[in-house]
């Protein structure tokens, strides 16, 4: 079993795949990263299949879209028992597995219930308060999320959210805690204790292990001296405006006023900016950690390591910030794959994403799916044997009547929204920002990618997104409205 590569799956939340050096944020400093895509690959069109926390994780997890994994396209769902899922696959393979950080897998349970892991032989939980809020908003109650557990034994118990910024709020402060008790510097720090325990007690055995960061999810809260790594006055300004979203889903003009956005100066902005980019170098510096004990205890060499996230996050692009939409800065997230099988080298334009890590890594560690999926083996792409393998990503969000998707290219991007049945179209060649919308000038490949996602719809069975005539549906009304938004959505406080 020695000779069986290890697997290293490393994710982020909220991380954008143009917020890392080797992706072309020249300014960001991540040398972990753009040292692992160095000597691997990075995907400079990689995608979330879904721009939502909990979906793109299933993603991941099963190698399917979360239509077909859990039955919603919304932030819920349970992934049904009959998706493969990524851990039991290597757990049933003889490996050991384990997971720490955020892992996102509802429903929550309930105290003294045994977790929800679907295959993971041993995890250590940080939920950014999800669990806690869910069970016993006084945080007192002891086995809901290890982080917070640990934190409450060192004394520093209830100071992650001591600035008083929730899971949902844009605006920036350093964090109250120094930088060794911080939930970033936790998930390296106890992903390293579980490995070395595993390869004292059986070096032989293989392992696969999750570490799954939970930043730069807001509250963007670097501890200090992070916080102060980006001057805010220098580094680059957000993309467009609120003015250039006229010939789009009329719901996105809402939610600066739903959240607050509206009241932040261009000041504000650049400040979460700089904290969100010194959250990006502390996970980098963290991420470098796991890397380095790997290499001190001879495993590198035999561990593939992928790097990517569920999502990412506009970050003030034409005034908003988040997810739940198609733009570049919350559909296209990082993907980075390197160590044993991988003979590839730099950037590569092949179109990929989330569910295509499963069926890779199956595949490369020798460990293949006894069931399809609906990812696709990256391995002729980082063997260097083929340019790509696809044509087309699509990508899913929400459920009716909210529903958008994407078709992606290696140059183009097409985007439809049921609501108004509005279509978008990008250069993603000549305007990697968005700033125009061609949809209205370039109505034959409007034509020609709308008959892609057709014919996809159809082949997946996602009847949401048809209409009786078999066309794309069309919704005239939201059910999403300001009201739904308020400060308690915030999370400005959970216990």
């Amino acid at each position: 079993m020695a000779d069986r590569p290890n697997v290293l799956l490393i994710t982020a939340d909220h991380m954008r795949r143009d917020a890392i050096g080797c992706n072309g944020a020249s300014f960001v400093r991540t040398p972990n990263l753009d040292g692992l895509a160095a000597r691997g690959v990075t995907f400079a069109n990689s995608c979330t299949p879904n721009p939502i926390c909990v979906p793109g994780r299933a993603s991941i997890t099963t190698g399917n879209y979360s239509h077909f994994a859990t039955g919603t396209k919304n932030n819920g769902g349970r992934i049904h028992d009959n998706q493969p899922r990524i851990a039991q696959h290597f757990t049933d393979a003889g490996y050991h597995t384990l997971a720490i950080g955020k892992l996102h897998y509802v429903p929550y349970s309930a105290p003294g219930e045994p977790r929800l892991l679907h295959g993971f032989q041993h995890a250590e939980l940080c939920e950014e308060g999800r669990i806690i809020g869910r069970f016993d908003p006084t945080g007192k109650t002891w086995g809901l999320e290890d982080y917070h557990d640990w934190l409450m034994q060192t004394g520093w118990g209830g100071y992650e959210r001591a600035h008083a910024i929730g899971n949902n709020d844009a605006h920036a402060a350093a964090s109250p805690l120094p930088e060794e008790f911080h939930e970033e510097s936790w998930v390296a720090t106890r992903t390293i204790a579980n490995l070395d325990t595993h390869l004292r007690r059986n070096a032989d055995q293989p392992f696969f292990a999750w570490a799954s960061f939970t930043k730069p999810h807001s509250p963007y809260d670097p501890p200090r001296p992070w916080d102060a790594m980006y001057d805010p006055r220098e580094i680059p300004p957000p993309a467009g405006d609120l003015d250039l979203l006229c010939d789009r889903d009329p719901m996105y003009r809402t939610w600066p006023v739903a959240y607050g956005w509206d009241l932040m100066s261009p000041e504000a902005i650049q400040n979460s900016r700089a904290h969100y980019f010194g959250l990006v170098s502390f996970q980098d510096h963290n991420i470098g950690r796991i890397l380095a004990y790997l290499e001190d205890a001879g495993q590198l060499d035999n561990t593939i390591v992928v790097y990517s996230a569920d999502h990412g996050d506009l970050l003030g692009d034409f005034r908003c910030f988040f997810k739940c939409n198609m733009f570049q800065g919350s559909v296209g997230v990082p993907l980075i794959i390197a160590g044993p099988g991988v003979v590839a080298q730099g950037s590569v334009d092949a179109v990929a994403g989330l569910q295509d890590i499963l069926p890779t890594v199956a595949e490369m560690s020798g460990n293949p799916l006894s069931q399809s999926v609906h990812g696709e083996n990256l391995q002729p792409v980082l063997e260097g044997s083929a340019p790509r393998v696809r044509d087309y990503y699509i990508s899913q969000c929400l459920d009716s009547p909210n529903q958008r998707y994407m078709v992606r290219s290696e140059q183009w991007k097409y985007v439809y929204h049921e609501l108004g049945g509005v279509e978008e179209l990008y250069d993603e060649v000549e305007d990697r920002q968005e700033l125009v919308n061609l949809a209205s000038q370039r109505p034959e490949l409007v034509a020609e990618l709308r008959g892609v996602l057709i014919d996809w719809v159809r082949e997946m069975g996602d009847e949401q997104m048809l209409d009786a005539s078999g066309d794309l549906v069309v919704s005239g009304k939201s059910t999403m409205t300001c009201d739904c938004f308020n400060a308690g959505r915030l999370g400005w406080r959970w216990y």
